[in-house]
């Protein structure tokens, strides 16, 4: 069934285990719930897990566990992260529950939401990269389903989401990838079957997923399918890495294929204004409120059931909570200010094989010729007055190059 949400993510380390200082107070082990509530947000999302561990006490993986071979483990961060859930540990607390319960004090509901790139505390001779097989050993869809089922199980979660654009994002070989489609769609049916038959209150089943149709079939991910198939709640499309924010995101396959199967589509609205950039002595810069709502008012347009967002400059103010009070009303986004962006090349982008628009080759010899740029915005430039209109088709040089 199809619903509208505000959704925001943390991934347990960046703005929030890493940050807080050993022994974790009560006041910073809510925080990442505190920070949000009060604005559109309604669904808080949670990262429980990296390659090198799970950031909760499962019984299925390992936890995260500072310090070993990796010199990175040894930074004060990765101290951090140990020392602080289990300073809540040491007093009977189990850090995931304190999340979810604070959650639920403030009227959220709760997913938990696993990477399935990585092994999550299984042998990471298993993934692709490392000369593994990924998806296409069975202990690895056994362990990944294990640990979705006791977050399902176990925790009074409302449901899980399956993370696949998180690196790495290898789940087959390149000569297993069509002969496996069936192999994880089998494994995404098993886990929808579970979530959604748990005793008493049946849970839900969101998932993130690549921008195109393409891009997920050619890691051996058939979404169309499963959403015709009715085996997910809702569908998140993003790019990973540089978390630009987008306007012309191509989500209209996705919306109608979800639609068709009774899913809901939450679209990321990234949080930087280049994020990513090769330019030497270059720093992330935040994307504007302006900027956020120009994307929203698009994917409102376009068909999406609610927003999804992540990663605001930390710690969340004035600024911050607006946009996401905005991001939850689409009169807002249609009549707020917008600064629409046409989204550039990035590594994160070139990693996975997806197009952008700019930067756009123009041999030297090539003078005369009109090159098109797709651009998609929402607002009714045509039927403004020309004042109006004139703002509306200004576009910064400095974007379009940048």
């Amino acid at each position: 069934m199809r619903r509208k949400r505000t959704i925001y993510f943390n991934d347990a380390r960046h703005y929030y285990l890493f940050v807080f200082e050993p022994p974790m107070k009560m006041a910073d082990a809510w925080r990442p719930v505190d920070e949000v509530a009060g604005t559109a947000v309604d669904t808080f999302i949670y990262g429980v897990a990296r390659g090198d561990g799970l950031y909760y006490p499962s019984k299925v993986g390992r936890r995260f566990k500072y310090g070993g071979e990796d010199t990175q483990f040894r930074q004060a961060a990765y101290w951090r992260v140990w020392h602080n859930m289990q300073s809540l540990i040491d007093r009977g607390l189990d850090p995931l529950t304190v999340l979810i319960d604070r959650a639920h004090e403030k009227g959220m509901d709760f997913f938990a939401s696993l990477r399935l790139g990585e092994s999550g505390g299984l042998d990471p001779s298993f993934q692709v990269g490392r000369g593994g097989r990924g998806f296409g050993h069975p202990e690895v869809r056994d362990f990944l389903f294990a640990l979705l089922e006791e977050l399902a199980m176990q925790y009074e979660t409302e449901g899980v989401e399956l993370d696949y654009p998180a690196g790495p994002r290898e789940f087959f070989r390149d000569e297993d990838v069509r002969e496996s489609v069936p192999v994880m769609t089998e494994w995404v049916k098993k886990v929808s079957e579970m979530v959604r038959q748990r005793p008493g209150k049946p849970g839900q089943l969101g998932a993130r997923v690549f921008p195109t149709e393409a891009l997920n079939v050619s890691k051996g991910l058939d979404v169309r399918g499963w959403l015709r198939e009715g085996l997910l709640d809702y569908v998140t499309p993003l790019v990973y890495g540089a978390n630009n924010v987008e306007c012309n995101m191509p989500i209209d396959w996705l919306v109608e294929a979800a639609h068709e199967g009774g899913a809901s589509v939450y679209p990321m609205v990234q949080p930087n204004h280049h994020g990513e950039d090769e330019r030497r002595f270059h720093t992330r810069e935040h994307a504007s409120p302006a900027m956020m709502r120009a994307a929203a008012a698009n994917f409102w347009d376009r068909g999406a059931d609610g927003m999804y967002t992540w990663f605001l400059r930390w710690p969340l103010g004035d600024a911050e909570r607006r946009i996401l009070a905005d991001l939850g009303d689409p009169d807002m986004a249609k009549n707020g200010d917008k600064h629409y962006l046409i989204t550039g090349d990035s590594q994160a982008a070139r990693s996975v094989g997806y197009e952008t628009p700019l930067p756009l080759e123009i041999a030297a010899s090539d003078t005369g010729t009109r090159h098109r740029i797709p651009f998609y915005i929402a607002d009714d430039v045509e039927g403004a007055p020309d004042r109006i209109r004139q703002v509306l088709l200004k576009i910064k040089i400095w974007d379009l190059l940048s």
